[in-house]
Parts: C-alpha cells; structure tokens; sequence
C-alpha cells in the first residue's frame, strides 16, 4: 500500500518539498529536480536559463528564475546541501569505505 507524502508549499510558486523526495529539499513543482542542482548548473557550469530550459526540454524561464530567487533567499540551506552532494565530500566522507 502506498501512503502519500507530505507536500510543503513554499512563497515561490514553482518550489515546493516532498517529504521522500530529493531528501525532502526544495525541488521544482512537478519534477524531481533539486533547487541545488539547478543553481550548481548556473553558477558553477555557467549555464544561463535559456541553456538549462534548452537542456530540460520540460522547464521553463519562470521555474528557473524561482529556483534562483529561492536560493538567493535561502543560500545557507542550498549551500549546505550543495557541499553534501560534492564530489569533494564525498571523497572525504567515503573514499576509506573502498
């Protein structure tokens, strides 16, 4: 039996939290994309928002520019769960395990 997950809306009308989903982040209303993903394709990769929409044919402007203003509002959250996601984290936290 499937039990239905909590849902967080969140002030930006594209970004909302699933309980069980991306770890219960801040993802994009209707898809699995974490906020933090989008935002290390914008500013590490170098992608604009027309790149990102051309890559994911499904998006559109306004569902990027929300994942932006999101986390220039909430950039310690973002920025926390960025560093827990890092290959350099994970090196650090997990090479002794191979």
């Amino acid at each position: 039996m499937r039990t239905a997950r909590q849902t967080y809306r969140t002030s930006y009308p594209h970004i909302i939290k699933v309980d069980g989903v991306c770890g219960g982040q801040a993802i994009i209303k209707g898809t699995r994309i974490a906020v933090w993903h989008l935002v290390g394709y914008y500013y590490r990769v170098g992608m604009s928002v027309e790149d990102i929409v051309a890559e994911w044919g499904y998006l559109t402007p306004a569902q990027v520019f929300s994942a932006l203003a999101y986390y220039h509002d909430h950039k310690a959250e973002i920025d926390a769960v960025r560093e827990q996601n890092s290959y350099e984290h994970w090196q650090q936290e997990y090479a002794h395990a191979a």
